[in-house]
C-alpha cells in the first residue's frame, strides 16, 4: 500500500508541475505579428460565391498580402494524365501581379472537406499506385510554379498525421518521400511547412519533418463524439509553451496556419442555417479569437474563414466581420 501511495503522490506532483508549466503565466506578445488568410476555390464555390471574385476581394478589398492556397488533386487532374492548370495558374498570376506572398498546399490531403481530394479515377487504385500518382502530381506542381515570385513556402499535405476526413491511409514514410521530392525539385530551396493539430498534438512529428511546424488553433467546435458544442479549455500559454519546446529541441518556428474565424457546426458550413453558424462564430467571437491569438506570443497566423466573411458580406448583407478583419492589414 505504501508503494501505491508513493506512486499516486508522484503522479499528482508531476501532473501539477506539468499543468503549471503549460498553463501558468502570460506569454510576451510578439512585437510584429504577420496575418494571412486561407483560400479554397472549392469552398468559395460551395458557398455559392464566384470563387475568382472572392479570391481577388481578399487581396484587393480586404488587403491581405499573404494567402495560403489549397490545391486539389481532383481539380488539377480530373482525368488521369490530363492536367487542368488554368484556375491555379490564374491564382498564382494574380498574386504575382499584386506582390502577394503565397503558401501553396500540395498533396493528397489539402484543406477543406473531404480533406483527401482524390479524383474518382484514382480511388480504386492500390495504395502504391495512388502514391506514385501523388508524387507525379507534386512533381508537376513544383516544376510548374517553382520560379514564381509569389510562392514563398510549400505546405506538403495538411495535418498528415491526424486521421480526419475521408482519407484512405496515413503514411509517414510516404510523407518523407514527398518532402524529399519537393526539396530536390525546388531550385529556390523554399522552406516546407508540415502541419498538425493544435489541440491534439505536441507538433513533434511536424517539427521533425518540416522546416516550419504549422498548427491549427480552434476554440468553439461541434464534436460528433459527444454530440454537442465544445469549447477547448486551453489558454494562450498552452500554445506558447509548446512552441517554446519545439524551438528549443528542434530549432523550428511554429506558425498558426489555421486560426478559427468561421463557424464549426454539426453540418458542413454551406448546409448550416445562419442561426446555427452564429453559435460558434460571430463578430464578438471573431474579435475574441484575434485577441487570443495575440496573447499566445506567436507571430504568424493564417485566418480560416475568409470565404465565409465574404459570403456574410455579399449574401447576408452583413459586412461586420469582413470590415473588422480588414483592420489587420494595411490598405492595398
Amino acid at each position: 500500500m505504501r508503494l501505491i501511495s508513493k506512486i499516486i503522490f508522484i503522479v499528482i506532483v508531476v501532473a501539477i508541475v506539468v499543468s503549471g508549466y503549460f498553463f501558468a503565466g502570460s506569454p510576451p506578445q510578439a512585437e510584429n505579428i504577420v496575418w494571412g488568410v486561407n483560400f479554397s476555390q472549392k469552398h468559395a464555390t460551395a458557398l455559392g460565391l464566384n470563387w475568382a471574385e472572392t479570391y481577388l476581394a481578399l487581396m484587393d478589398d480586404l488587403g491581405a498580402g499573404r494567402v495560403k492556397i489549397a490545391t486539389y488533386w481532383d481539380l488539377l487532374e480530373p482525368e488521369e494524365y490530363k492536367y487542368q492548370w488554368e484556375d491555379l495558374d490564374w491564382q498564382v498570376e494574380q498574386a504575382e501581379n499584386r506582390g502577394a506572398k503565397l503558401i501553396l498546399v500540395i498533396g493528397m490531403k489539402t484543406p477543406r472537406w473531404p480533406e483527401c481530394h482524390i479524383p474518382g479515377w484514382a480511388r480504386s487504385k492500390s495504395k502504391a499506385d495512388q502514391q506514385r500518382k501523388i508524387l507525379n502530381l507534386v512533381e508537376e506542381i513544383v516544376l510548374r510554379y517553382g520560379d514564381s515570385s509569389a510562392i514563398q513556402y510549400w505546405q506538403v499535405e495538411n495535418e498528415p498525421f491526424f486521421p480526419f476526413g475521408d482519407c484512405p491511409w496515413v503514411d509517414k514514410e510516404f510523407l518523407q518521400k514527398e518532402i524529399a521530392l519537393v526539396k530536390q525539385l525546388d531550385s529556390l530551396h523554399r522552406q516546407i511547412i508540415i502541419s498538425d493539430s493544435g489541440e491534439g498534438s505536441f507538433w513533434v512529428a511536424a517539427a521533425k519533418m518540416g522546416d516550419i511546424a504549422g498548427t491549427t488553433l480552434y476554440k468553439k467546435v461541434w464534436t460528433h463524439q459527444i454530440g454537442r458544442y465544445f469549447t477547448w479549455p486551453f489558454n494562450p500559454t498552452f500554445y506558447w509553451r509548446k512552441a517554446q519546446l519545439i524551438k528549443r529541441f528542434f530549432g523550428k518556428e511554429v506558425w498558426v496556419v489555421e486560426l478559427q474565424a468561421e463557424p464549426w457546426g454539426p453540418k458542413l458550413l454551406y448546409d448550416s442555417p445562419l442561426e446555427e453558424q452564429e453559435k460558434t462564430m460571430n463578430l464578438e467571437q471573431f474579435s475574441y479569437m484575434i485577441d487570443f491569438a495575440k496573447r499566445t506570443g506567436l507571430d504568424t497566423f493564417y485566418l480560416w474563414g475568409g470565404e465565409w466573411w465574404y459570403w456574410m458580406k455579399e449574401k447576408q448583407n452583413n459586412p461586420a466581420i469582413w470590415n473588422e478583419a480588414s483592420k489587420l492589414w494595411p490598405n492595398p
